[in-house]
């Protein structure tokens, strides 16, 4: 893959937020298909780490609690799960540039510190995957991938029931080395889920994803009951203008199966484009309802089930079906 013309010609100004969403894009795909290879009878989600783990712990000085004073995260978190087991999380960062390899190597050194700053279990045992990704103006684009190896990362605790509300914890911040001796370690910065957090994050990661799903579908009330004050509750539970958010208020069939979200009309390279995004509307219902086991239970069973094709032919334009239900559509608009 390359860049096209208009992108080679992107100012110089918006190059950063194109390598940086670019970047990411191509990271977490990556790593998607990466982890559904190693573990095919699991369920990959990504979840954005700043918010869930702000359910635990002050990030910034605008939170309530302990405060960390810790710049460095991963950005996502990449759970695999299936009803019923442990998961297993990976923390993963990535980033992006217009250089070239000796660019991607700093880039690759500076996400070893960001995805070291989140400990799940044992010391130095948390897998973790770090991507940057090359955009040349000329030439193939690249994704340079580094895994960092361990036994650790699996939230092997009895589950807890993901359908209730989920609750701001105040987790002290620091990472325990173990024990030289009779000698306690002193904390190194950062955030460590230890075994007695283990059923609180993997609740926290499930209820942060269906915030994500249903924030993509345009519905803010049914965002706000998924996250805690910390997360941003308070974002999605004031007025919203279909001027300035997204709006649930479109529905679109693709391949038998009904969508419901919101629709946006924008201009691209001076054509108007519209855009869909929206989730399967049954299992937008369990959400809408709190449902969080059901749903979770449902897109496990239908993950192999979802329609691989990229053209949907009555709504004429290019789509995409995630296995979490949700859904990405786009056309011309024609005068």
């Amino acid at each position: 893959m390359a860049l096209s013309a208009e992108g080679r010609e992107t100012a110089d100004y918006y190059k950063a937020l194109q390598s940086g969403e670019l970047g990411t894009g191509f990271a977490l795909a990556l790593a998607t298909r990466l982890l559904s290879r190693r573990y095919p009878s699991h369920f990959v989600s990504i979840v954005p780490a700043d918010t869930a783990l702000r359910a635990g712990w002050a990030l910034t000085s605008r939170d309530s609690g302990p405060k960390s004073g810790y710049r460095y995260r991963p950005q996502f978190f990449a759970e695999v799960w299936k009803p019923g087991a442990p998961s297993r999380v990976f923390p993963i960062a990535c980033k992006g540039n217009h250089s070239g390899l000796s660019a991607s190597h700093t880039q690759l050194a500076s996400a070893a510190a960001h995805v070291e700053a989140v400990h799940i279990g044992a010391w130095d045992e948390t897998q973790c995957l770090l991507f940057s990704t090359e955009l040349p103006l000329d030439g193939p684009l690249t994704v340079h991938a580094l895994e960092a190896g361990g036994e650790g990362g699996w939230l092997d605790a009895p589950g807890r029931v993901l359908d209730h509300a989920l609750e701001d914890d105040n987790v002290y911040p620091g990472i325990q080395p173990p024990a030289q001796g009779d000698k306690p370690m002193e904390p190194e910065p950062g955030y460590h889920v230890s075994p007695d957090l283990y059923a609180w994050f993997q609740h926290a990661l499930a209820r942060t994803a269906a915030a994500g799903v249903t924030a993509f579908a345009g519905d803010t009330r049914a965002t706000a009951q998924y996250l805690t004050k910390r997360q941003g509750q308070r974002h999605f539970t004031g007025f919203t203008h279909a001027a300035t958010d997204s709006v649930q208020d479109a529905r679109h069939r693709f391949f038998g199966t009904d969508f419901v979200g919101p629709d946006h009309v924008f201009r691209l390279n001076r054509k108007r484009v519209e855009a869909f995004s929206g989730v399967a509307e049954d299992l937008f219902r369990h959400l809408e309802e709190g449902r969080v086991e059901q749903y979770r239970r449902e897109i496990y069973a239908r993950r192999s089930t979802w329609p691989c094709d990229t053209w949907a032919p009555r709504w004429n334009g290019p789509i995409s079906i995630h296995p979490d239900g949700s859904v990405l559509a786009m056309r011309l608009l024609r005068d």
